[in-house]
């Protein structure tokens, strides 16, 4: 058979019928997602758009080396990974709808995620339950220093899920205020012994917020730079000392507490 004989067909246009026909399987596609997840794709979809526009950047097709820009610059801002996933998702779902070949599926991206979930963290999602009732009553309601002081262990440690010995190492500069709470730095771990860091995010509270327990404490010590969790010399004149708690120190003010409520 002769192979140059052989002439490209050209495909015919479609019928205005069929073309109207495939304009509403588009909306069946759409409606395949829920109402709150379209919503949230296409919020998350602005959200990247806008982070490209003033960097000369195309939303759509992007590169798979300015979603991993994106996703740096995200990280700095204190987005949890749980939401660049879901950022990801988005994006994903706008390319595959528009007939591009999505981005989100390049190693590079997937690495730059995966390194983002190992540094910084994603911030606990915590349900309510029956021993956030206990610590809350565990934490102290005076207004001494050492009241003050222990109620920001004990609700910030709660909050964050975190070690005594995490806490106790903690300085100033390794806290940072935010609208939604605070990020709280652990330069280093029992769970990261390379010394990498990571980075937690605490959610402000309605009955009893650790982000308001430690602005309070950290202004009635007068404590701006330097350890957090300090020792207290003389109950009755309540001086803050320069020397940092020990991680033993902690675990007798959360039992001391806790038999005093059970007393």
């Amino acid at each position: 058979m002769d192979c140059t004989a052989l002439t490209v067909v050209e495909q015919p246009a479609l019928p205005a019928e069929l073309t109207a026909t495939l304009e509403l399987a588009a909306d069946f596609a759409k409606a395949s997602k829920a109402k709150a997840t379209q919503d949230a794709y296409e919020s998350d979809f602005r959200i990247f758009e806008s982070w490209c526009h003033p960097r000369g950047l195309n939303p759509l097709p992007a590169t798979a080396e300015s979603l991993c820009a994106f996703l740096a610059d995200q990280a700095t801002l204190g987005k949890r990974a749980s939401t660049l996933g879901r950022r990801l998702a988005a994006i994903r779902y706008f390319h595959r709808a528009a007939g591009y070949e999505t981005p989100t599926s390049d190693e590079k991206v997937k690495t730059v995620l995966s390194g983002i979930r190992r540094t910084i963290g994603a911030a606990p999602v915590r349900k309510r339950a029956a021993t956030a009732a206990i610590v809350i009553a565990m934490s102290p309601t005076a207004m001494s220093l050492r009241a003050l002081r222990n109620r920001a262990i004990i609700l910030l440690g709660f909050a964050g899920a975190f070690r005594r010995s995490e806490l106790v190492a903690l300085n100033v500069d390794d806290l940072e205020e935010t609208a939604e709470g605070m990020l709280v730095t652990l330069r280093r771990s029992k769970t990261d012994q390379e010394g990498l860091g990571r980075r937690v995010a605490i959610p402000r509270g309605e009955i009893a917020c650790p982000v308001a327990a430690m602005r309070a404490w950290l202004d009635a010590a007068g404590i701006t730079e330097g350890a957090i969790f300090r020792r207290i010399f003389n109950k009755r004149a309540q001086r803050v000392t320069e020397r940092r708690l020990a991680p033993r120190n902690v675990a007798a003010i959360v039992s001391g507490d806790y038999l005093d409520i059970a007393r």
